[in-house]
Order: C-alpha cells, then sequence, then structure tokens
C-alpha cells in the first residue's frame, strides 16, 4: 500500500516556474503528450492538440463560470478590515463563506461593503471555521459583486489578474465556482470550432469548483483525506453524447479534472451515465478504475495534491513523477496559469 502515502505524489518544484500570469493567447501555451502505458512524452504547444484527436472522440468541458468570490468589507462596530471568500450559495441572500481574519467574526457581527452598497450579518459557524453571512442589499447579487467582488486566483498566484475574464474559459456559462476549471483555458473558440470540424463532438457538463480543491491533503495516509462536496449537472445532451462516443467506440476525454470528476460520479458501473444533478465527494486515488474516461487534458498540480493523485490513477504514479521531472528540466509553467499535459 506503498503507493497510498502522501509523501509518494511528491516533486521538487523552483518557484520560478509557478505561472504568474495567463500567456498573451490562450492556445500558445506548451503541451506536453504523455503515453499513460508506456510513459513516453511528447513536447508540442497546445493549438496542436487538434492532432492529438480523431473524428468520433468527445471531449468533455465544464461549463462553470467563476464568480468574482473575494470580497473586502469592514466590521461595523471597530472598521476593521475584512476579507470573505464566498464558497457556496444556500440562498438567495446567504452564502457559506470562508472569512479572514475568523477568530473575531462572531454571530451577528455586521459587515459593510462598498461603503453600505451591502451590508453581510454573520449568522452562523459552520464545519472547519467556515461562516454562514446573510447579506442584505437592493437590486441584483451578481451584479454588486460585479462591482465589488474580485477573481478568488489561488494563494500560489501573487500577481494582480489585468483581465477578469482570464480566469474563464471562453465557454464559460453557468455562475457558480470559486475557481476556474484551469485546464479549459487553454482553449480558443477558433480552436473549438476546428476541433469540431475535425468529427470530435463537445460535451458540456457542470462542476463548481470549490476552493477545497487546493486544500492540502494533511493526512500521510491519503485514505483518510475528507473529499470536499461539490454540485454538479449532466444535462440529457451530454449524457447521450458521451454514451453515444463509447458505443461507437470513440474516445471520451475529459478537459479537467473536474469533467472527470463528474462524469465518473454520474455513471453507472457499466460506464453509462444519466442525466443526473448533485453532489459529489469521489476521491479519484491510484487503484481506481474509471468507467468512462479514456483521455485527459489537464495542467500541471501541486505536489501531494488530490489532482495529482488523480492523474496518477490514469497513468501510473511513476509515469506521472517522471513527466513531471521533465516538465521542470524543460521549464514548463506550472499550475493554473500553467502549460497543459494530455494523457492518451
Amino acid at each position: 500500500m506503498a503507493e497510498l502515502l502522501k509523501k509518494d505524489y511528491y516533486y521538487d518544484l523552483p518557484e520560478e516556474l509557478i505561472a504568474q500570469d495567463p500567456l498573451e493567447r490562450r492556445s500558445d501555451s506548451r503541451l506536453m503528450v504523455l503515453d499513460k502505458l508506456t510513459g513516453e512524452t511528447e513536447h508540442h504547444v497546445f493549438y496542436e492538440i487538434i492532432d492529438c484527436l480523431n473524428a468520433g472522440d468527445c471531449l468533455v468541458l465544464n461549463n462553470t463560470k467563476v464568480i468574482p468570490a473575494r470580497l473586502y468589507g469592514v466590521r461595523a462596530e471597530t472598521g476593521a478590515v475584512i476579507e470573505i471568500l464566498l464558497l457556496k450559495r444556500i440562498s438567495d441572500t446567504d452564502w457559506e463563506c470562508l472569512v479572514k481574519p475568523g477568530k473575531k467574526a462572531r454571530t451577528g457581527q455586521v459587515i459593510s461593503f462598498g461603503d453600505g452598497v451591502m451590508t453581510g450579518t454573520i449568522k452562523d459557524v459552520v464545519e472547519e471555521g467556515n461562516r454562514i453571512i446573510h447579506f442584505d442589499f437592493n437590486g441584483i447579487f451578481e451584479e454588486i459583486l460585479d462591482k465589488l467582488g474580485e477573481m478568488p486566483l489561488p494563494p500560489y498566484i501573487t500577481h494582480k489578474l489585468k483581465d477578469k475574464d482570464r480566469y474563464q474559459t471562453v465557454y464559460a456559462k453557468y455562475e457558480g465556482s470559486a475557481a476556474a476549471p484551469t485546464a479549459g483555458l487553454h482553449f480558443t473558440k477558433e480552436l473549438l470550432s476546428k476541433i469540431e470540424e475535425k468529427g470530435v463532438k463537445l460535451a458540456f457538463v457542470t462542476l463548481h469548483v470549490g476552493l477545497g480543491t487546493f486544500r492540502p491533503v494533511k493526512e500521510e495516509n491519503i485514505l483518510e483525506h475528507h473529499m470536499h462536496s461539490e454540485y454538479y449537472v449532466v444535462s440529457k445532451e451530454a449524457a447521450d453524447i458521451i454514451n453515444e462516443t463509447k458505443e461507437r467506440g470513440g474516445r471520451v476525454i475529459c478537459v479537467g479534472t473536474t469533467s472527470c470528476r463528474t462524469i465518473e460520479s454520474a455513471a453507472d458501473e457499466s460506464g453509462h451515465i444519466e442525466p443526473r444533478s448533485g453532489n459529489t465527494e469521489i476521491f479519484i486515488y491510484p487503484g481506481y478504475k474509471f468507467k468512462v474516461l479514456d483521455a485527459l487534458i489537464t495542467n500541471f498540480h501541486l505536489p501531494e495534491s488530490t489532482l495529482i493523485m488523480l492523474v496518477s490513477a490514469l497513468a501510473g504514479r511513476e509515469h506521472v513523477l517522471n513527466a513531471y521531472q521533465e516538465a521542470v528540466k524543460e521549464r514548463y509553467r506550472f499550475f493554473s496559469f500553467g502549460d497543459a499535459m494530455f494523457i492518451r
């Protein structure tokens, strides 16, 4: 069971390889192609992904939209600055939030945002110290959020984002994520059109990405890690495209670990997908047998993260870590705004 120890998913990454800004053109990022059976690698540019796809394949894309979920407010009593991160919508006015600094954020406290354009009252403290906040405002919450909120970039990105749209995929549609499904950031509308012209079907699913995706694995035995819950939707249209692709012998290729977790959650044991929605806590690590997914387009993930464990379940831990070492040597860019990998 040595493969299930957290330390076995560590690799050494020089800090300067963590991408701080998106490239000027999305599809100009680099692409490493990894053969999951042999461990062999090839080096490409992302727009060449089209040459890796065949007519009859299907790309599964997560069309969630990131909300500007980071808000800065002041405590009504003291005027002290407080940072709020919207995690999960509970009703039209209530959200589960991460609050910093959290120790003094007590039930009943009122927080003012945008010089009183909106206020929030802390209603409850829930698991992991998160707060339920009730917001009072005039107008439409999303419009207020668009004016007052900031994109909740991951903690390892220290540069300010110049263009909010660069932390969205070009096909983002349904609002609800606190983080972007970053493998999709490499696609342009033109590239997707060319892929469809080649005879590749696009199936759109939705999984609202929570910040739990960045939560480190603390337990040394990874089986003791509690996976965060995320809401997903698989429409009848998407289910039909995926099922038909499998029946015809085409490959189901997920764009990102979130798309992968969505379809694996929605599939029965035979790999058939039914239209459904709900919450998933699926944790994919080596030993997992994929029911639907054949190949994966993904970014390079943090050491010891659940995401590097997922890609190791697909391609084998040694193949993945060898590929990551090669990516470091070749000076690939890592994490959310970094380069991509196609595991086939």
